[in-house]
C-alpha cells in the first residue's frame, strides 16, 4: 500500500469519527450550508479540507473540474469557501462545491482588475433602457449609457427611452473594450465603464491637433445641440449648433445629413476632445455689417425668433440683434405686435461688430 493510501486512509477513519461526533450537535451542517475550512491535502483529481469540528471536506469529480482554476491558486493550509453538496457521503466525507470560491476568487479578479485599470475585450449580453448587461467569469456586470464611449453613445433627440433601448440593442453581441469602476461582491455589484479605454491612443491623435487647424470629415452624428464629425480614425469632433453658421440654426438636421462630408476650423482642444466650427471657414457677415451700419441707424429687419429677453430681429442673413420686452408691456404684448417672419421698422440702438452685438428699438407706426 502506497504512502498516499495510508494518508487518505487515516484521514478517512478521523473523517467518520468526526462525523459521528458531528450528529450529536444541534448545528450539523447540512446541504446548501455555504462552509470554511482549510486545505489538509491536494490529490490530482481530489482535494480535502478539515471542517472541524464536522468532519473532513471533498471536492471531486464534477466539482473538482468545474474548479481547477482556483485549485491551481492554492496550497495546503489555504482556506476554502464551498457549498456543502452532501452532508455526510458512504464514506462519511462531506461533499463540497467550490462554487462560493469561485465566485470570491473572480470578485478578487475583479477588484485586482479595478485597481491595475485594466481594460477587458467583453461581449455585450443584454441591453436595457438604462444601459447594457456584460458577463464576465460568469457574473453579470452593468454598463450604464452614461459610460459608453462617444462612438457607442445612443444619440437620441429629447433623452427618448424606447429609442435609447432600439440603440443600445444594436450592440448586443459585440465584444466592446471596457474597464470595471466597481466591484463590491457584498453587494454583487460590478459595474462597468467604456469611457477610459483607448484613452492613451486617443490623446495621442488629439494631440496631433491645435486651434486654428481645418479639417474635413464626414458627419457621423446630428443631435439638437450640433453635428459630430469624424476627424480621424477614433476620434470625433464637435461642431456646437452656435457653430454651424452664421445664421439662426434651430434644428442642425435641416442643414446637415448623416454621411455628409464637411470643412471645419478647430477651435478648441482639451480634455482629450475636439470642438470644431463650420461656421469659421465661411464669411462672417458681421464685417461686412460693420462697413454699412452704426448707431442711430434706422432699418428694416425680419422677426427670427422669441425668447425671454424679447425677440430676435435679422438686417441681414446672420446678422441679428435683440428688441428687449422692456419696450412693451409684456412678452405678450411684445408677440401681438412683432410676429414671427414678419419685417418691421427699428432703430439701431447698440451696434458692435467686433463682439457680434446689436439692440434694437421698435419705431413705431
Amino acid at each position: 500500500m502506497t504512502e498516499e493510501s495510508h494518508e487518505v486512509d487515516a484521514v478517512v477513519v478521523d473523517n467518520r469519527l468526526m462525523a459521528t461526533y458531528a450528529t450529536d450537535m444541534k448545528e450539523t451542517p447540512k446541504a446548501g450550508d455555504i462552509i470554511t475550512g482549510k486545505v489538509l491535502a491536494l490529490h490530482k483529481n481530489s482535494v480535502f479540507v478539515d471542517l472541524h469540528p464536522f468532519g473532513t471536506g471533498l471536492i471531486f469529480g464534477r466539482e473538482f473540474a468545474n474548479a481547477r482554476d482556483i485549485i491551481r491558486n492554492i496550497a495546503i493550509g489555504h482556506e476554502v469557501t464551498g457549498t456543502i453538496v452532501d452532508a455526510g457521503n458512504k464514506d462519511g466525507y462531506i461533499e463540497l462545491s467550490l462554487k462560493e470560491a469561485r465566485q470570491a476568487f473572480i470578485w478578487n479578479e475583479a477588484e485586482k482588475a479595478l485597481r491595475e485599470k485594466r481594460q477587458l475585450d467583453l461581449p455585450v449580453k443584454e441591453a436595457n433602457k438604462g444601459g447594457l448587461i456584460i458577463e464576465w467569469q460568469g457574473i453579470s456586470g452593468f454598463l450604464p449609457a452614461s459610460q459608453l464611449s462617444a462612438e457607442h453613445y445612443p444619440r437620441v433627440d429629447g433623452g427618448d427611452k424606447d429609442r435609447i433601448f432600439e440603440e443600445l440593442q444594436r450592440l448586443v453581441g459585440k465584444k466592446i473594450t471596457v474597464m470595471v469602476i466597481t466591484a463590491d461582491p457584498k453587494e454583487g455589484k460590478l459595474i462597468f465603464s467604456e469611457k477610459g479605454t483607448g484613452q492613451k491612443e486617443k490623446q495621442e491623435i488629439v494631440g496631433r491637433y491645435a486651434v486654428g487647424d481645418e479639417i474635413e470629415g464626414n458627419v457621423t452624428g446630428i443631435v439638437d445641440f450640433g453635428v459630430f464629425i469624424k476627424v480621424a480614425d477614433g476620434l470625433e469632433g464637435l461642431a456646437h449648433i452656435s457653430e454651424l453658421d452664421w445664421g439662426l440654426v434651430e434644428d442642425p438636421r435641416k442643414l446637415f445629413t448623416v454621411g455628409e462630408h464637411v470643412r471645419a476650423k478647430v477651435i478648441e482642444v482639451k480634455d482629450g476632445k475636439i470642438s470644431l466650427s463650420i461656421k469659421a471657414l465661411k464669411e462672417n457677415p458681421w464685417v461686412s455689417a460693420g462697413k454699412k451700419y452704426t448707431k442711430d441707424d434706422v432699418v428694416q429687419a425680419v422677426i427670427i425668433k422669441y425668447n425671454k429677453h424679447g425677440a430676435l430681429a435679422s438686417i441681414e442673413e446672420g446678422v441679428a440683434g435683440l428688441v428687449h420686452v422692456s419696450e412693451f408691456e409684456s412678452i405678450e404684448k411684445l408677440r401681438e405686435a412683432l410676429e414671427l417672419g414678419k419685417s418691421y421698422t427699428f432703430k439701431i440702438n447698440v451696434f458692435d461688430p467686433k463682439e457680434q452685438r446689436m439692440t434694437l428699438s421698435f419705431a413705431k407706426k
